[in-house]
This record gives C-alpha cells, structure tokens and sequence, in this order.
C-alpha cells in the first residue's frame, strides 16, 4: 500500500507526498470519510498520514487515514458542523504574539495554550514586531513575557522584518513539524520568508482603518524548511474557540493552576469562592496571574457543565 502525508487542502481536492518517493500529487478521498467525520467540516488535515492507491483514470485515491498523535482543533466558523482541525501530527505549535499592528488579546492567547495543553502539543510563544515597540510598550511587553516564562512555556522575541532572533527561531524549528498560528497580520508569513526566502509567500499590509490584518493564508499547507523539518501555514484566526473542554478539567490546561490544585482542601475545588482554595491563595499572593485567573474565571462561566 502506497503511503503519504496531507501537504496541502483545498476542500475538495488534497495534495500528497508519498513517504517512499517524496512524488506530489493530487488525490481525492471517498465519501465514506466524509460521512464518518461528519462532526468535522474537514474529514483530512495538513499533517494527516494517510494511505492511497491508484484508480484507472489516473486518480490518487485516500482509502486510510492513520490515527492522529495529536492535531489542533477550533469550533468552526460553519454553522451546520461543529469542529475544524487546523493541522496534525505536530511537533511544535507557534503563536505569533504582536503587541500592537494587530494587538494580539491575551483571551486568544491563552485558548490557543489551553487547546494546545488539551492535545499535548509543544508550544513556543514568539513575540513579534518588537522593533515597533516604545520603551515603555517593551516593559509592558517584558511583563507579559514574564508571567508566560513563569508558567513554563518557551518564549522569544523576534522581528521578521529587521531580522532579530530569526536565526534562534531556525534552531528551535529545526527537523521539526511545526504550525504557525496566530491573527492575520501578526507576521507569520514574514517570518516563515525570513527563515527561507526562498519561499516568497505573499504578504499584506495592516489595514488602517482597524488594524486587522489581511488574510494572505486561504488554505493549510505544509512546507518543507531546508534546514530541516516542516512548517504548516494556517490561514489567520480572528478568534479562537474552544472544543470539548468541559468546566470539571479546564484547570487541568493552565499548568499554574493544574500545581496549586494539590494543595487545596477539597479534592474537586474548582477555584471559584471555596473555602482554603490554594489556587486563589496563589492568586492574592501574586504567584499566580490575576489576569489568567480572571480569564479562568470567565471560561468557567462560558463552558458546559
């Protein structure tokens, strides 16, 4: 049975590379996948290995898809399904953070982190277009960073443009399969060219008139880095829902809070108003963020029971 990797998604057709020869082609999928991932507007996602054979008339057929190690997943923006896998099989997730030029919201930040937390994908947090920054947006910038490093997850701060740790950037990617996300305009096109030129994707400019960022990106596709590794190109996000993410384990995604937890009195605190909750001593002695707790907070009023 011939073997290959999604490379590319348009809806209807996909773009393969076969495992074996490293050949591109086009393939379709049967209408049984559709109907089986009928939860998913996506029955493939860039990342997805699967298995095809060949038909008479020449057409790449997916007759396999293999099981996921992991993929990353929004509510859809079509309203007849439920979900949206944005990539899979990843090796490391990207959010692209700008603090101004679009301002990226610490709420999409941190549902992109909880999501990523629920599907045991690596996460790098880079800062973007810290060269527009003023001294006193920097320290403002330094302070977010901070309280993320505190956390655990790894950041860096880069600009695309003037070329500022790109090259850390290479060596984290490298030999990797990473997805880049992250609102449309935050920079991810820029920076995938300034780690290899030699893929000129296009970019757009900031709209004046509200900031929002142009999408450049209109279907996944995967590329391969010559110095090593993959890059998913996702188009842009404007918001970032989350899925099957139930209020009883919501905790268990802020990693802060899944440390405290251990330490309150009752063993299914959930760190709202209980009495001698750690979580909340945590807070008020400023080990753990006021805003991601109150972010926190706000979820656990949004989600299911």
């Amino acid at each position: 049975m011939n073997q290959a990797i999604v490379i590319k998604s348009t809806g209807s057709w996909y773009f393969i590379k076969d495992v074996q020869t490293g050949m591109m082609y086009e393939a379709r999928i049967r209408g049984k996948f559709k109907k089986e991932k009928i939860k998913n507007t996506n029955p493939l996602a860039v990342g997805d290995k699967v298995d095809y054979e060949w038909e008479n008339d020449s057409t790449a057929w997916i007759t396999k898809i293999h099981p996921r190690k992991n993929y990353l997943i929004r509510k859809s923006v079509n309203l007849s399904k439920e979900t949206h896998i944005l990539a899979s099989n990843i090796d490391l997730a990207c959010i692209i953070f700008t603090f101004k030029n679009p301002r990226t919201s610490l709420g999409f930040l941190n549902r992109f982190l909880i999501t990523c937390e629920a599907y045991q994908i690596p996460i790098l947090i880079v800062f973007n277009k810290i060269d527009l920054l003023s001294e006193e947006e920097s320290e403002e910038l330094n302070g977010i960073d901070s309280v993320y490093r505190n956390i655990g997850y790894q950041t860096l701060k880069i600009s695309a443009t003037e070329n500022i740790n790109i090259e850390t950037v290479k060596e984290i990617l490298q030999n990797k399969i990473t997805v880049f996300s992250g609102h449309s305009g935050s920079g991810k096109t820029s920076i995938i060219n300034a780690l290899q030129p030699g893929l000129e994707l296009k970019t757009a400019s900031i709209s004046d008139y509200n900031e929002k960022g142009k999408h450049t990106t209109t279907f996944a596709r995967m590329y391969e880095w010559n110095f090593g590794g993959s890059i998913i190109d996702i188009p842009g996000i404007k918001e970032f829902e989350l899925v099957d993410v139930q209020k009883s384990e919501l905790q268990d995604y802020f990693p802060e809070i899944f440390r405290e937890r251990q330490h309150c009195k009752f063993n299914n605190c959930l760190h709202i108003n209980e009495p001698q909750c750690a979580v909340i001593k945590a807070v008020e002695e400023g080990r753990i963020s006021e805003k991601r707790y109150f972010h926190y907070l706000k979820l656990m009023e949004e989600l299911p029971d």
